[in-house]
């Protein structure tokens, strides 16, 4: 069955990015979101991934860096380095740590997430904030509290509605399980997958590769700011070399031996 037409498509193709004149992060970078999916990108700190997640959203000016070579297009239309632009086209970025404005109230946050929407009525922002309370029940509970007497978890879910406020066609997720227990980082899995069922493409950014390969359609891993490894998430799960470096954490946390049947071909990119 194809996708809703509501679903937005992420196309990046052979992309460069550098802070700077000294710093190469993104190296020939190419990977497919299509629409209706959600994927994965893995790797250790300094990989490059949040450097992949700035440049899909159009704020890489604002860390100093910039595209220097390749292209990035959410369906037909190309995106350039502007915030706005990505926002009108339907990319909606959460940053790594959640960000969320501790003074203002859960639903103060929320009415900041509706800028992202253009002109639209009171209706529609109504709408949208009724279906960020049923997705997340605990905004609604706590609606007039302060976001920053909430705990880390629940910061994470605000930023993810806020997020959704903007009715995103795809988006962008860095980091999310980021400091968290792992009774929660379970719960941010599930809403994951509850957004994408719900009509948004996600590009998620992860170093908790077993939540991560848990909720994704594909993955990929970035090493060196260059794509290592790319395949289903049976197959990651199943190599080696993706258990050694990326699943030990859930084997010492269960206190059990990471299960998976032989390693198939992964497709690896060399330089």
């Amino acid at each position: 069955m194809s996708p809703p037409e509501r679903f937005g498509s992420l196309t990046i193709e052979h992309l460069h990015v550098a802070y700077g004149r000294a710093v190469e992060a993104l190296r020939g970078v190419s990977l497919d979101l299509p629409g209706g999916r959600i994927v994965a990108v893995l790797g250790a700190n300094g990989a490059g991934k949040s450097t992949l997640l700035r440049a899909a959203s159009g704020t890489l000016a604002l860390h100093r860096g910039a595209v220097t070579a390749g292209s990035i297009a959410v369906g037909d239309h190309a995106l350039t380095d502007d915030p706005a632009r990505a926002v009108r086209a339907g990319v909606v970025q959460v940053p790594e740590g959640r960000r969320v404005f501790a003074d203002l109230t859960v639903e103060e946050n929320l009415r900041a997430g509706e800028l992202g929407r253009g002109r639209q009525g009171a209706a529609s922002r109504r709408e949208a904030r009724d279906r960020v309370f049923a997705l997340l029940p605990v905004l609604a509970e706590r609606r007039r509290q302060r976001a920053g007497l909430m705990s880390g978890g629940e910061q994470q879910m605000l930023a993810i509605g806020r997020a959704l406020m903007a009715d995103p066609r795809v988006l962008l997720l860095d980091e999310p399980s980021l400091g968290l227990a792992p009774r929660m980082v379970a719960r941010i899995g599930a809403i994951v997958r509850e957004i994408n069922e719900q009509g948004t493409s996600v590009l998620l950014v992860e170093q908790n590769a077993a939540m991560a390969l848990s909720v994704a359609h594909r993955a990929f891993v970035l090493e060196n700011g260059r794509v290592r490894l790319e395949g289903t998430p049976e197959e990651l799960a199943a190599s080696d070399e993706v258990r050694r470096l990326y699943l030990g954490a859930a084997e010492e946390e269960t206190g059990q031996p990471h299960t998976a049947p032989p390693a198939p071909a992964l497709r690896r990119w060399t330089a």
